[in-house]
């Protein structure tokens, strides 16, 4: 399963409850305001470290740049995609949830 994580973890809820939902073999992709739960060095950084033990974690990276930020400033193992990235996340799995 694609969860799509679109709200800020500063403003919501729900990076850690999309975390704590989603299985192994789970791809997450942060979008737009959700980008933020990517950057290194944060309060959110321990939980998406303990996500990675289960889940492929993902950044869109013309998000990153609407708000400033460059594949640099997220954690090491999130990877950056661009659109075509996306369209391959959801080609690759059969159910998307948007969180």
């Amino acid at each position: 399963m694609l969860h799509t994580v679109n709200k800020s973890p500063y403003q919501s809820d729900a990076l850690t409850t999309c975390f704590g939902l989603a299985q192994p073999g789970s791809a997450v992709l942060l979008i737009e305001d959700g980008i933020y739960g990517a950057m290194t060095n944060t309060k959110f950084s321990a939980a998406v470290v303990i996500a990675q033990q289960c889940c492929a974690i993902y950044v869109l990276e013309p998000d990153l740049q609407a708000r400033g930020f460059n594949s640099d400033c997220i954690m090491n193992a999130i990877q950056a995609i661009d659109y075509d990235g996306f369209v391959s996340l959801v080609e690759a799995n059969s159910v998307v949830q948007a969180w």
